[in-house]
């Protein structure tokens, strides 16, 4: 064997190389040919000069072309004789090329060896899943908020809480005594806890009825947009002209139609059976996610960088998306990217780590995801989405990848499974 195995930590190799008498003729014969094919030599056409025309012209180059061949092919096959799960590309190092003896280094991360701690006695609890009517009655409200209409509150002592709306003047008034255009407004409408206002605003209009005036002193916030009124102490002067209150009209068997229902009682039983699916998976969701963070306090082992790289890049595409959906530009991306980098790097490496410690597990149980269990999943979509089976089969098996996905989430989903039943979850 021509080389040595050096262990940098648990995830990274450096291999040594050494080797005397070296003959690289086949690989600086290999370059010439590959360079031929695209040299444009005066006096001929391209890719027609001679080989020993084009080593002539290209000959150091071609030799450390061959030399590269050399390292590789070597690094590669040392690779595959130590069956090293290999990430990414090596880093070669200390080449050196004296007469015909060759040496160097290549360091290589690799996927760990996950060694788990016993885990039986581990204790979970597991949430309720239980519908309630107040959870019925939130999403009946959704459905019927875009119908609803704002009227004037009558009672002259009602006095504004969340949820509530008032009409009012406001006119801000800064230390100096100066009252900034941009901190003022007639008419203004504003949902009471909607957080509109910088923090506090809210709060203090709370308990006011109309023709109420009131001086609410507070301070911006120190990363407020603009940055003149950073840390600024303010006080604003309010005139509450009005209060209005929202009115969500009565589901009746006509719009439940409107929403795709038969009827009220349609709409109140299809809806409960999605609003338990839903919970249900929160709940799961919820489960597996404080066992994994206790499988990641309880198990150190280093973690290849190139994974945490890949997958930090992948949580700022999600991220960058999300930002955008809520009106975030390019550079008010970056901003947030450089201002939460740590935050966005921890959730990478957790995200690396239990990937790891999940995979160490489903080969322990031999859990694997079957066509059949993508045909069941894509059944149970069909149902919680109303979407038609046809059309999400399409969809999950027309792209590799996108099945690639769903079937390693399946493949987690049964690990889970056999992982509770050894060890103690509780329902809450």
């Amino acid at each position: 064997m021509s080389y040595s195995v050096e262990t940098v930590n648990g995830c990274t190799k450096k291999l040594i190389f050494n080797f005397e008498d070296v003959n690289l003729e086949n690989q600086i014969q290999a370059a010439l040919k590959e360079k031929q094919k695209n040299a444009n030599l005066k006096g001929f056409r391209k890719g027609k000069a001679p080989l020993d025309f084009v080593k002539q012209i290209y000959g150091a180059q071609v030799e450390n072309d061959a030399l590269y061949r050399f390292v590789s092919e070597e690094f590669y096959k040392a690779v595959q004789s130590e069956d090293f799960r290999a990430i990414g590309y090596p880093t070669f190092g200390n080449t050196k090329r004296d007469e015909n003896n060759v040496s160097f280094e290549a360091t290589v991360e690799i996927f760990p060896e996950v060694e788990l701690k016993d885990y039986k006695d581990y204790e979970f609890t597991k949430e309720s899943a239980e519908v309630t009517e107040e959870d019925v009655k939130a999403l009946k409200d959704r459905y019927l908020e875009p119908k609803s209409e704002m009227v004037e509150v009558k009672d002259e002592d009602a006095k504004l809480e969340k949820g509530m709306f008032a009409v009012f003047n406001f006119e801000g008034e800064k230390e100096d005594g100066s009252k900034p255009d941009n901190m003022k407004a007639e008419e203004f409408l504003l949902e009471i806890g909607s957080g509109q206002f910088i923090p506090g605003f809210e709060d203090g209009m709370m308990g006011l009825k109309k023709g109420d005036k009131k001086t609410i002193e507070l301070t911006f916030p120190s990363d407020y947009h603009e940055t003149d009124l950073r840390d600024a102490k303010v006080k604003f002067h309010v005139d509450v002209l009005e209060l209005k209150e929202k009115k969500i009209p009565e589901l009746t068997d006509e719009l439940a139609k409107e929403f795709g229902f038969e009827s009220v009682e349609d709409f109140n039983t299809k809806n409960k059976e999605r609003l338990e699916q839903q919970k249900s998976r929160e709940v799961s969701q919820k489960l597996h996610e404080d066992i994994l963070k206790k499988f990641v306090e309880e198990n150190s082992f280093d973690v290849p960088q190139t994974l945490i790289e890949q997958q930090k890049q992948s949580v700022r595409e999600d991220l960058g998306a999300n930002l955008k959906s809520q009106g975030f530009d390019e550079k008010m991306v970056e901003t947030y990217f450089s201002k939460w980098d740590d935050d966005i790097a921890a959730k990478a490496e957790f995200q690396v780590r239990s990937g790891l410690i999940l995979d160490k597990l489903a080969k322990k149980y031999e859990v694997e995801a079957t066509d059949a269990d993508l045909d069941k999943k894509i059944d149970e979509m069909a149902a919680q989405s109303g979407m038609e089976k046809e059309q999400l089969a399409s969809y999950y098996t027309s792209n590799e990848n996108i099945k690639s996905n769903l079937m390693y989430a399946i493949r987690e989903e049964k690990t889970f499974d056999q992982l509770i039943s050894d060890m103690k979850v509780k329902n809450a």
